[in-house]
């Protein structure tokens, strides 16, 4: 999600003056769906497109579109509830170094609201969810029938390595980080090196304090973290990675076992690394709301 900088939240709060509610009836301009959009509902919006800084954009389009997720999260039985709303809204704030009321201020201010926004933040939780779902479906579609393809050619079905892990984490609390660092990494060094397997880790870690040893399970290489692929990958089944300094402390993974896999799902994962993964949210995203539209009852008023 998109993070506003302070300093325009605070030039809004101050070239802004306060939109109070107006005196007129809401006026219902478009409704989708069966659910109606007012020109309060628009106005909101234009206020909202304009402290994102976003040009060019129809208010009353980007609501007609927002009707039209929730409508379809609906359909799919998505339920974003209050308290994910509430904590979407509190760590908005908290990005911007903003209180829950003083967001609540300057949205209101902004000729926003509060309640406009969270309804942004359920709406598009909640299209995350259905993108997410659309993409699997559509993903998993699209792999089979290449794999088909290519075996079809004579050529591999994708494959990748499978490993299983063990994490390691010589835990150093913040107040004693300079004081015992030194320490903690020659204990961590010295475990590292003593590594016979994952089954005898706990075992050796007897009589250290502050050690956590956490089975991580099986791991498909294009599913590593970015921060320790690299290392996973160079490291020899039966051995550890090189130390790593983290929030936590001193960290290794010891790689338990590795094999080589191929099935649908490596062959999805495989396929999928290769892309663009913004261009391909972006172009499903499109598609998805372009069918919408096209089945969608719309009026305009």
């Amino acid at each position: 999600m998109r993070v506003f900088p302070i300093w325009l939240f605070m030039a809004m709060l101050v070239l802004v003056p306060f939109m109070s509610a107006p005196a007129h009836a809401d006026e219902v301009k478009v409704i989708v769906n069966g659910v109606p959009i007012t020109n309060t509902d628009i106005a909101h919006r234009a206020a909202f497109l304009k402290l994102q800084r976003r040009k060019g954009i129809s208010a009353k389009e980007d609501m007609v579109e927002q009707v039209l997720r929730s409508s379809e999260e609906r359909r799919l039985g998505i339920n974003i509830t209050d308290k994910q709303v509430d904590e979407a809204y509190a760590g908005f704030g908290k990005k911007n170094k903003l209180t829950p009321k003083q967001l609540d201020m300057i949205l209101a201010h902004a000729g926003v609201t509060s309640a406009h926004f969270k309804q942004f933040l359920r709406v598009q939780l909640g299209w995350g969810e259905a993108l997410r779902a659309r993409f699997r479906a559509q993903s998993g579609a699209e792999t089979a029938d290449i794999v088909r393809q290519m075996l079809e050619k004579g050529e591999k079905k994708p494959s990748a390595m499978q490993y299983t892990l063990q994490q390691v984490i010589f835990v150093i609390p913040q107040r004693d980080w300079k004081a015992i660092f030194a320490k903690r990494k020659r204990e961590a060094e010295a475990m590292r090196a003593k590594f016979n397997g994952c089954a005898t880790t706990r075992a050796s870690m007897k009589g250290l304090i502050d050690v956590t040893v956490r089975d991580l399970g099986q791991v498909l290489a294009p599913e590593l973290p970015t921060d320790w692929a690299d290392d996973i990958k160079k490291t020899k089944v039966g051995s550890t990675t090189p130390l790593h300094t983290t929030k936590r402390g001193l960290e290794y993974i010891g790689i338990c076992s590795g094999k080589e896999v191929s099935d649908d799902r490596v062959a999805e994962l495989v396929l999928e690394s290769g892309k663009d993964q913004n261009k391909m949210a972006k172009e499903l995203n499109d598609k998805y709301i372009a069918e919408l539209k096209k089945k969608a009852r719309i009026i305009e008023r």
